[in-house]
């Protein structure tokens, strides 16, 4: 390596006495100016994962550099801003500076970029590190939204080298997170897949703090809650992508690169129906009749959200970004924005966009620049109530991670609700897609859409989803197999 490349490197290297409790304090020569700490996912991209891990550990410290299949970032975060805290308090200016300027990179796919988003969450800091995520997944929502691309990386030294020159320059920007809880009763009978931790997402955990005064709060019932940073859906796309999901967990070793990925993706989609749906899910399944969906636009005020007949899909977005880069939601014209009090889709204003699908074809109209999904609704919250039907199950997805969900087969009602939750702060290279409320750059219609008395305690219900906290909804549990998340 020439002496220009080590003294650009400089700025982002970590003296191992803060990174390795115990060490010996030094006086450090030069003060970092993009201090970085590496979270890698070796089981993501392939044979990628493992490659990046060896040319950051080559380029950094390797005590700043981490393999999430062997380190916890929990626990990693949680020693290092100890370290910091303690370092401060006896004057050290390096320490003061490295937890002032520190930057978060995590290379994986978007379920990987959620667990690190959901610790450094969890973490409760004054000032969260800002966070920068290496696109190793199929679909990448997470790091095209940003302008990180969608294409798996280079691993050479130089490819690195240039990432990590991008990490240097790139603004910070709010993101929302989104909190949901599911109450549902154990299904006694039925074709269902089992309910076990395991089949739900990384994100969804079971827990059983529940208010006494909650209608749910029974015998048999289990209540679930978890939060997303993408999107959250349910219908055919949800399907097919639950079907590709067990097929990789089926035979590993035939998905080994993004293309061959997304081959079979499409492949799936043929033969799920989702091309002819007319053909291959009976109108019976579709969202009007599995859901009766309430939104709430205003705190406090549920009301009904039509959904019309042909729908089979419905998306809960929070970036612009759905399916590997497409915008279900695109940008609103002003006449009609004006009409049905609309906005372009700010990743930081409290409010989901709410769009509808009828099969893929319609989904393709995406790919066309002012193309676009069937808008249903912006808004700070929603419930979704299934009912006893003619289906005993859908499919729900949420930020890439598919499940089978049983619906009631008897009087029952099972009851999925998204509010808001808290903000991480995301890197964004010129490329970002994504846009903020608080960016005059950004296109906007009306100026403040987010009522800021949603935040504000109401009552029992409310209390309850406050003592959820941050922390639990995006952990991984113990004894997950890292290889299970994109």
């Amino acid at each position: 390596m020439d002496d220009k490349s080590e003294e650009v490197l400089q700025d982002f290297r970590i003296p191992d006495y803060i990174l390795v409790p115990g060490s010996k304090v030094k006086t450090a020569s030069h003060i970092p100016s993009c201090p970085v700490i590496a979270f890698i996912n070796t089981k993501s991209g392939g044979q990628l994962g493992g490659e990046l891990l060896i040319t950051y550990c080559s380029l950094l410290s390797k005590n700043q550099v981490f393999d999430l299949g062997k380190n916890s970032p929990d626990k990693v975060l949680h020693q290092l801003y100890a370290t910091l805290e303690v370092l401060k308090s006896t004057g050290d200016v390096l320490a003061g500076e490295v937890q002032k300027k520190l930057r978060i990179i995590v290379a994986g796919g978007d379920g990987t970029a959620g667990w690190l988003l959901g610790v450094i969450s969890d973490l409760k800091l004054p000032k969260p590190p800002p966070v920068a995520t290496v696109p190793l997944g199929t679909g990448n929502n997470l790091p095209f939204s940003f302008g990180w691309g969608k294409k798996n990386p280079g691993t050479d030294r130089q490819s690195v080298l240039s990432f990590l020159n991008q990490v240097k320059i790139a603004k910070e920007m709010k993101m929302d997170s989104w909190h949901m809880i599911m109450r549902m009763k154990t299904p006694k009978q039925g074709a269902c897949d089992p309910i076990a931790p395991l089949e739900l997402p990384h994100s969804l955990h079971a827990f059983h703090r529940v208010s006494v005064t909650d209608k749910l709060n029974m015998e048999g019932c289990h209540t679930f809650r978890g939060g997303f940073w993408n999107y959250f859906s349910m219908g055919m796309d949800a399907q097919v992508s639950y079907a590709f999901h067990s097929e990789r967990k089926s035979h590993p070793e035939k998905f080994k690169n993004q293309l061959v990925n997304q081959t079979t993706y499409l492949k799936l989609a043929s033969t799920q129906g989702w091309f002819c749906p007319s053909l291959h899910h009976p109108s019976s399944r579709n969202m009007a009749q599995l859901t009766k969906v309430k939104i709430m636009r205003k705190h406090g005020k549920w009301e009904d959200l039509n959904i019309p007949h042909s729908i089979r899909s419905i998306v809960c977005l929070n970036l612009p970004s759905f399916s590997g880069g497409l915008n279900p939601w695109g940008n609103p014209n002003q006449r009609k924005s004006a009409y049905r009090d609309l906005t372009p889709p700010y990743v930081d204003d409290g409010l989901l966009e709410i769009v509808g699908f009828r099969n893929a074809w319609h989904g393709l109209v995406l790919l066309s620049s002012k193309g676009h999904g069937t808008r249903l609704a912006q808004t700070n919250r929603v419930r979704f109530e299934f009912h006893k039907g003619a289906a005993d199950h859908t499919f729900m997805r949420m930020d890439g991670e598919p499940w089978k969900q049983p619906l009631p087969v008897d009087d029952d009602t099972v009851v999925v609700e998204i509010s808001p939750s808290s903000q991480v702060t995301m890197l964004a290279t010129p490329l970002c897609q994504s846009k903020s409320i608080h960016d005059p750059s950004s296109p906007r219609i009306y100026q403040d859409n987010y009522d800021s008395s949603s935040e504000e305690e109401c009552g029992e219900d409310w209390e309850e989803r406050r003592k959820f906290g941050a922390a639990d909804t995006f952990k991984i549990p113990d004894g997950v197999e890292i290889s299970h998340l994109s």
